[in-house]
């Protein structure tokens, strides 16, 4: 088995026609491939969504986490972009699904690429990628405890995010959604919310809850970190992607 990859800093064109940093990271063999759009969470374009990305392309896929805050300034750090970013409540809904789709288009213009592509969030960006799924044509799409689909926040909560629960019937493929039992966004109630909308629409999608888990249990540098969790998601994940890219 040939598991070399490339791995490293790329210019994309996003929304607007804006140049956005993103990382990439690649398979080294020529095996036709799927794609993987890796959003990343409110904190920002750290090294834990870097690393999100190399375990996607360890495993076959071509994939690629665009810095939804390259606008705050060319030489700022990843942080000081974050900041900025949160102090204005986020990335605007329709600058996230032209950023999405930038980065899509840069996978499907690699060499051996077969033209499907999945997209996956954690945080802000699991709602993120259930906004991408319903506003683009993609094959598959992860949710990893996104928040704010069903409800809105709460009126002091800093984001400008709202309620795209009525975007289901536009959802264009299958979903798959992680989400811990002691997490308040999404709390289980707008998880079961959510999983019922789906099912009176017919979407096809599947939905676990993990007991003794809540917010962030994917982040083994954050004390939410849930080990079994974490595990039994990534083979989810991998199954799932299998299933609808083909690595």
């Amino acid at each position: 088995m040939n598991d070399a990859m490339w791995a490293g800093t790329v210019s994309i064109t996003g929304y607007g026609k804006d140049e956005l940093e993103a990382y990439l990271a690649r398979p080294l063999g020529d095996s036709p491939r799927g794609g993987v759009v890796v959003i990343h969470h409110m904190p920002g374009y750290d090294p834990g969504t870097k690393e999100f990305v190399r375990t996607f392309a360890a495993h076959g896929f071509a994939a690629i986490a665009p810095n939804l805050y390259s606008r705050e300034g060319a030489g700022v750090s990843p942080d000081d972009q974050a900041a900025a970013a949160r102090a204005r409540g986020g990335v605007p809904d329709e600058q996230l699904v032209g950023d999405v789709a930038g980065a899509a288009a840069h996978l499907n213009s690699l060499d051996h690429a077969d033209g499907r592509i999945g997209v996956i969030g954690h945080c802000s960006g699991g709602r993120h990628a259930f906004l991408a799924a319903c506003e683009l044509d993609l094959d598959a799409a992860v949710d990893c405890y996104g928040a704010f689909v069903v409800n809105d926040p709460p009126e002091d909560y800093p984001t400008s995010a709202r309620s795209i629960v009525s975007k289901a019937p536009d959802l264009s493929c299958p979903l798959l959604g992680l989400f811990g039992e002691e997490d308040r966004f999404p709390a289980p109630d707008e998880v079961a919310a959510l999983d019922a909308e789906l099912t009176r629409l017919g979407k096809e999608h599947e939905f676990h809850t993990y007991p003794g888990a809540g917010h962030a249990f994917f982040a083994v540098e954050r004390p939410a970190f849930r080990p079994a969790a974490a595990k039994d998601g990534w083979q989810k994940i991998f199954a799932f992607l299998d299933r609808h890219l083909g690595a």
